[in-house]
């Protein structure tokens, strides 16, 4: 998702409010807000997965080798 998406879901929110919008533009607003929920998703995964915790014992568990593996959808 670049700046030029996210600044045109503003500018279509921005016009909902103020004279709505056609269904072409309603349909873009949907599809670009489902764009930029999927790229958060991708973000945040992509951090949790770089997680690692130090047990009690002094070992090293990395949360995406152990658990992130699992998670396949967006």
């Amino acid at each position: 998702m670049n700046q030029k998406d996210i600044d045109r879901i503003n500018e279509l929110y921005h016009k909902s409010k103020g004279e709505g919008l056609t269904e072409a533009e309603a349909a873009e607003q949907k599809r670009l807000r489902r764009e930029y929920i999927m790229a958060i998703r991708r973000n945040l995964r992509g951090s949790l997965n770089n997680i690692s915790v130090e047990n009690e014992d002094g070992s090293i568990t990395n949360l995406g080798e152990k658990y992130g593996k699992k998670y396949s959808g967006n």
